[in-house]
């Protein structure tokens, strides 16, 4: 039997780039995300549990207990597909149908229930009736949106022949648990897990949890001008002459060190089955998770400090912001911009540490 966690944990990571761009904002060219009022850099909290997600997939070869749920070009309903198959649970057939050209575009602006999804692939495009549809809930809010008839008729006649069954509460639970057995971050992360074309898992809260980073000072982005030696197609090439250039725009942080603050919860780790062993391989993610990361846009980028606050108890013995505010980080020289780690001090007040509270320093 693994040895679950039955302590509270609250942590700050120091995180630092230094010409890169830690996390691009796609809602604005890509520039590094910052706080428009203050200057501050951010670092979202979902970046950072990809990092813990791709190291733990890599290192584990995305293999069952410390498989991922949300990795690169998953498709999620197949995992709830499977872990009914593998408990032996019955919910009856997914069916898809092809959609006729002359209604595909009228179905693609159609509000369609839960239960039916339309999936497009290279050859067609498909209606998706799941496995655990509500057929009759689905006729009557297809009635109340009043389609044409045409579109109607076609959802209808497909619905006839339907093999599907929602699943009950205590089907649920079980599937909700072979997916936190299967899969490291919905141990430690969570997830919904109630999707609109798959058989429904419930709903998970992770007991780790992680707040944005921001950096401890204004950031200034900077933009470079970069070249492709190269073009893509024989039209480029000719209208350059046969010069065969590419311009383009990068933009980077000079230097930026980040601070985050993480949590994790024991009675929630008890509901997800996360042991101590995934923590002791959370702590590990934190360490190296960058080291498997580098690209030439995030830079020289990396994880400088986790300091941990461990709880003797599962609610714990102090509140987390008092603890995050036993640790200060100023820079040494006020008069030139930070440029390096070694810029700042970094101070953990030991003495005022709770009765109840361990410290525990990585890297």
């Amino acid at each position: 039997m693994k040895e679950l966690v039955q302590k509270r944990y609250d942590f700050v990571m120091l995180i630092d780039v230094k010409d890169g761009n830690p996390n691009g904002d796609p809602d604005a060219g890509n520039l590094p995300r910052m706080d428009p009022e203050t200057g501050h850099g951010l670092i979202t909290d979902v970046c950072l549990k990809r990092k813990v997600r791709n190291y733990v997939g890599i290192r584990n070869d995305f293999k069952e207990p410390y498989d991922i749920y949300i990795k690169e070009k998953a498709v999620l309903g197949r995992a709830h597909v499977e872990a009914f198959h593998s408990l032996g649970i019955k919910l009856g057939e997914e069916t898809r149908v092809i959609i006729p050209e002359n209604l595909l575009d009228e179905l693609s602006d159609f509000s369609l229930p839960e239960g039916i999804s339309i999936e497009e692939n290279d050859e067609n495009s498909n209606l998706v009736i799941a496995a655990d549809a509500d057929v009759k809930v689905i006729k009557t809010e297809i009635k109340d949106s009043k389609p044409s008839s045409v579109l109607k008729k076609f959802i209808d006649a497909n619905l006839k022949d339907v093999k599907a069954r929602k699943p009950k509460a205590d089907e649920v639970d079980k599937g909700r648990g072979w997916m936190c057995n299967r899969f490291y971050d919905i141990r430690a992360f969570g997830a919904v897990l109630s999707l609109k074309s798959a058989p429904n898992c419930g709903q998970v809260r992770g007991p780790v949890q992680f707040t944005f980073a921001r950096s401890v000072n204004q950031i200034v982005p900077s933009e470079h001008s970069i070249t492709r030696m190269a073009v893509s197609t024989e039209a480029e090439s000719e209208k350059q002459s046969g010069d065969n250039r590419t311009m383009g725009r990068k933009f980077t942080v000079p230097y930026g060190l980040y601070r985050a603050h993480g949590f994790i919860s024991a009675p929630l780790a008890i509901q997800t089955g996360f042991s101590t062993d995934d923590l002791s391989l959370l702590w590990e993610a934190l360490e190296k998770m960058f080291d498997h990361d580098h690209s030439a846009a995030r830079g020289l980028m990396g994880m400088r400090k986790v300091i941990i606050f461990e709880h003797e108890s599962k609610m714990g013995n102090a509140p987390s912001q008092h603890l995050f505010d036993l640790v200060s980080i100023d820079r040494k020289d006020q008069n030139k911009p930070p440029r390096d780690f070694k810029d700042y001090n970094l101070t953990i007040n030991r003495e005022l540490i709770p009765k109840g509270v361990k410290l525990i320093e990585l890297l």
